[in-house]
């Protein structure tokens, strides 16, 4: 049962004079009218009333769709004083936001600890600075690093966000970029495979054919390859993929992946019989996207007999491979 929503405030390229080769936030957020401070309340009234009845744990107001820190100071207290009322009378539990690396301060950090923001999800997209430089990003892995960390120290919660397979990327620089995050131990992290979006200079790029985005296939690999480094050092993954991207359940080809590779890796030379182990919530990874994995092992091991079984004993995400 979920036990966590979050209500999502929408400034769509508020706060940002940057524009990133990526970028069309019109796209991005569906077309959503900016949410102005003065209609905030109204927006989270409308959610807080869906979410009655829910025994929800944590309901998070959560500033998205631009650089929120890129704001003036009073625009931003006044959409955090809104936010920080529901909190106070306890009908919110989190306040959460998103914003560049380069727009972060000690005077910002201190105001945004004024109206207890709990979150900062810092758009990264990348730790290497020529893909930084290619994509029009504006700042360095440098910036990141220092930001990462001046958010750490004042005591918020920190959230990574790495997009995959922009211009001048590979799949070094993918893997070097998770190893980065897990080096700077944000709390969560999300990961977005690049999406060429009409009106973007990615666009043009890809017109004139100086970009090549990512096969669906290499999409998966390489995220497969981030999400192992991040998820193994205990780093929660709030997503993976955008709306529009490869596929609408990228997410799960993903993990599918990751658990065909980690239930081969217990199989032994020559099996007879298998049995494929999972908990209820890993039980449709095990089985694969499509019954992918059901359909790959079947015609690996065409002698085998096989069993698909759940035993909740065993923990989120792990798997074991019984009576090889």
């Amino acid at each position: 049962m979920k036990s966590h929503a979050i209500i999502p405030i929408f400034i769509p390229h508020k706060g940002c004079p940057n524009s990133c080769v990526f970028c069309n936030q019109n796209i991005i957020t569906a077309n959503e009218e900016p949410v102005s401070a003065n209609t905030a309340a109204g927006v989270i009234d409308a959610w807080l009333d869906t979410l009655k009845n829910k025994n929800l744990k944590t309901v998070e107001v959560a500033f998205f769709g631009g650089s929120f820190t890129g704001l003036p100071v009073d625009s931003q207290s006044e959409y955090l004083e809104i936010a920080s009322f529901y909190k106070g009378k306890g009908s919110i539990n989190k306040i959460r936001l998103s914003t560049r690396p380069d727009f972060i301060d000690e005077g910002i950090l201190l105001n945004l600890a004024r109206y207890g923001v709990d979150t900062i999800e810092l758009g990264v997209q990348s730790f290497d600075d020529e893909v930084l430089k290619k994509s029009n990003r504006g700042h360095t892995a440098c910036q990141v690093c220092k930001s990462s960390f001046m958010i750490r120290d004042y005591g918020f919660g920190l959230g990574i966000q790495l997009m995959i397979g922009l211009p001048g990327d590979t799949p070094e620089k993918c893997v070097f970029s998770a190893n980065e995050t897990v080096r700077i131990k944000p709390e969560s992290a999300r990961l977005y495979p690049a999406v060429i979006l009409e009106g973007t200079e990615l666009h043009n790029m890809y017109l004139a054919g100086s970009y090549t985005p990512l096969s669906t296939e290499e999409a998966v690999n390489t995220t497969k390859q981030m999400y192992k480094i991040i998820s193994s050092a205990g780093i929660n993954i709030l997503r993976v993929g955008l709306k529009g991207s490869f596929h609408p359940a990228f997410r799960q080809i993903v993990e599918s992946e990751i658990a065909k590779d980690e239930l081969e890796l217990h199989l032994s030379p020559d099996p007879s019989l298998i049995t494929f182990v999972s908990n209820e919530k890993s039980f449709p990874n095990m089985i694969g996207h499509n019954k992918s994995n059901k359909i790959y092992f079947s015609e690996k091991y065409p002698r085998c007999k096989f069993k698909y079984i759940i035993d909740n004993s065993l923990a989120d995400g792990r798997y074991d491979v019984r009576n090889v």
